[in-house]
């Protein structure tokens, strides 16, 4: 049986763990990640420059790479009391940025990268420019710039994105549209809500294909709210507003954790943008026409919480197996 064809989109840190275990997993893999990201590195890089920012790219790199581990290191390896201008600098920022400038193009440095890293999968930005995220706030006021959104305290009514240096339309970066259209799965997630998934969503292209591919389109629910974005979300929520994005039920399926967290066990210092643990709405779901997968899909390490990525890809090919049945 061929390996299911499984596309994930998103960015931040929680793609990562997913990916890496699905390509333990043998599936074949294409991340389309976002380059809305204007903060920190990414964002000094992309601003000097002019280039997609590269931090969530290199993430996605670094966890499908058959590299050994001491590349891996070298690869996200931050400056520290280095000057100003090395500074929290990611080595593999660096390097994207490098290859990127080269090439005159970040999608030629992406694949260039990934021959050299041995990547197992296809790595694809969401848009070949740099794009800025807006939101629009409950109360009319408009924040752009992803760093920045969180910073306003008020309730998101909703997000869009536009090219950052040109008055083109965003449009979905090559090979990104029929990755989606020939995947038996597409993944959303797990990630930031407003500023790691749908910065992708609405790029229209992109939207457009998600709503009219035949594949099972899986929601992975965030497991805490996170402050600026989802305070007081519960997963049915955080599906609405996907499913009013794009003006449609696109969603199958939701997979949604029931494994409490234990009380006082985040350090609320480390991971200081984290809340509370996302209520379970299952009514709410049922009302949005999907599908809910309510397991314990929960990992505890470092006074942080996170998915578990083994469980969620067993859980997944549970999912894409079955539809073959």
């Amino acid at each position: 049986m061929r390996k299911p064809k499984i596309v994930v989109v998103g960015g931040g840190t929680g793609l990562p763990v997913v990916l890496n275990s699905l390509r333990n997993q043998g599936a074949e893999i294409t991340a389309v990640v976002t380059v809305a990201d204007d903060g920190g590195s990414s964002g000094v890089i992309r601003e000097e420059l002019e280039i997609a920012p590269p931090g969530d790219i290199r993430n996605v790199l670094v966890s499908l790479s058959d590299m050994p581990q001491f590349y891996h290191d070298l690869f996200q390896y931050r400056f520290i009391g280095a000057e100003k201008s090395f500074s929290k600098h990611a080595i593999g920022n660096i390097i994207i940025a490098a290859v990127s400038e080269m090439y005159g193009s970040t999608f030629k440095a992406i694949q260039t990268l990934s021959k050299m890293m041995k990547v197992d999968g296809h790595v694809y930005p969401s848009s070949e420019e740099p794009l800025t995220l807006h939101a629009v706030f409950k109360d009319g006021m408009v924040v752009e710039g992803e760093s920045k959104i969180a910073n306003y305290k008020g309730t998101i009514d909703h997000v869009y994105v536009s090219n950052t240096y040109n008055d083109e339309l965003p449009r979905a970066g090559r090979k990104v549209l029929k990755a989606i259209h020939d995947a038996d799965m597409v993944v959303l997630g797990p990630g930031s809500l407003f500023t790691s998934i749908l910065p992708n969503l609405v790029i229209k292209d992109i939207g457009e294909a998600i709503k009219e591919t035949r594949a099972e389109v899986v929601y992975i629910c965030n497991i805490m709210t996170q402050r600026g974005e989802t305070e007081h979300f519960t997963d049915a929520n955080h599906v609405r507003v996907l499913h009013e994005h794009l003006e449609d039920k696109f969603i199958d399926t939701v997979l949604v954790n029931n494994e409490p967290v234990p009380e006082n066990y985040m350090n609320k210092d480390r991971y200081d943008e984290y809340l509370v643990q996302v209520v379970h709405d299952f009514d709410g779901l049922m009302k949005e026409e999907v599908r809910v997968i309510s397991t314990d899909f929960l990992k505890l390490r470092d006074q942080g919480v996170f998915h578990d990525g083994d469980l969620v890809v067993e859980e997944l090919f549970r999912i894409v197996f079955g539809r073959r049945i």
